[in-house]
């Protein structure tokens, strides 16, 4: 029987949610189509009628997935009452908030950040780096504007300021993912960014 496109649809979904599953709990290179396949319940061949190979699966799944670096752009874009350092401290609680109640997003993060066979993430990577530098832009940007309205206080900069505060974020992060989550990211990366905050505008 000639299957119908919602059909074919809901196979290929099926497909990339297993290998999103699989990649995450085993990795990319020790993950192969027939264990993507046994997961999606399908066949081998059905692997093959929707993609060419793993590296096109792999561009494939990331094409509509959530980076945290677009979801930081998203939320950077939004003004706040509190001026441009607040806006930055309302986006990053924003921001661990989503990632940290978030399973999807977590599992995206975790394979761009700690993959194991990078040569099949070459797309995926190019669009985070582009994400990067055009966060780390209006990251420059936001904190030069704080500077300018006298809530940085000395020693910090604008740049200093930046560099701490995307080194920190990222370092939370990592380490929540790779050891276990062993704290609540959503709490406890608030309080430290909190205090983070207060110390750029010169409080203790």
């Amino acid at each position: 029987m000639r299957r119908t496109k919602a059909e074919a649809e809901e196979t290929r979904r099926g497909l990339l949610s297993a290998a999103e599953r699989l990649f995450h709990a085993k990795g990319l290179a020790k993950t192969s189509l027939e264990e993507i396949a046994a997961e999606a319940g399908v066949t081998r061949g059905a692997v093959y009628w929707h993609f060419t190979n793993k590296a096109d699966l792999v561009i494939a799944l990331f094409e509509d997935a959530p980076l945290f670096h677009e979801d930081l752009l998203a939320l950077l874009s939004e003004d706040d009452p509190a001026g441009p350092l607040g806006a930055l401290e309302a986006m990053v609680v924003a921001a661990l908030q989503r990632l940290a109640t978030d399973e999807r997003r977590q599992r995206i993060y975790s394979l761009v950040t700690f993959c194991d066979q990078p040569e099949l993430m070459t797309p995926v990577m190019e669009r985070k780096t582009s994400m990067m530098e055009d966060v780390r832009l209006q990251l420059a940007s936001a904190f030069v504007k704080a500077a300018e309205r006298g809530q940085i206080a000395a020693p910090w900069t604008a740049a200093t300021a930046a560099d701490c505060f995307d080194w920190l974020l990222h370092g939370v992060i990592a380490d929540w993912l790779k050891f276990g989550r062993r704290f609540d990211l959503a709490r406890r990366g608030a309080e430290v960014f909190r205090l983070q905050f207060a110390c750029f505008r010169g409080g203790a």
